[in-house]
């Protein structure tokens, strides 16, 4: 009876140091991304801000994914980026 339960409890036990192997090894790509990812929704929250007042100074940068992901990991300079795109297409 006790082989049989240590058995039954052995692919939890290897599953779950498997897992926690990968967690160990994959800490540092998923903070990373965790850290990206936030730097991109405060970059989706400041264009959505320049929006509403962006037709005051005559400055339209679009509210979407990419010039968030530009904010979120470029920054200062990413933002001087897209308006220095958004004066040379227009």
């Amino acid at each position: 009876m006790a082989v049989q339960s240590v058995l039954n409890a052995l692919p939890w036990v290897v599953g779950g140091l498997m897992l926690v192997l990968l967690l160990a090894v994959l800490r540092k790509p998923l903070g990373w991304l965790g850290g990206l990812a936030a730097r991109t929704g405060v970059g989706l929250g400041f264009l959505y801000a320049l929006s509403s007042m962006g037709g005051l100074v005559g400055l339209h940068l679009g509210v979407n994914l990419v010039n968030a992901l530009v904010l979120g990991v470029l920054g200062v300079p990413g933002f001087g980026l897209l308006v220095a795109l958004d004066w040379a297409l227009t």
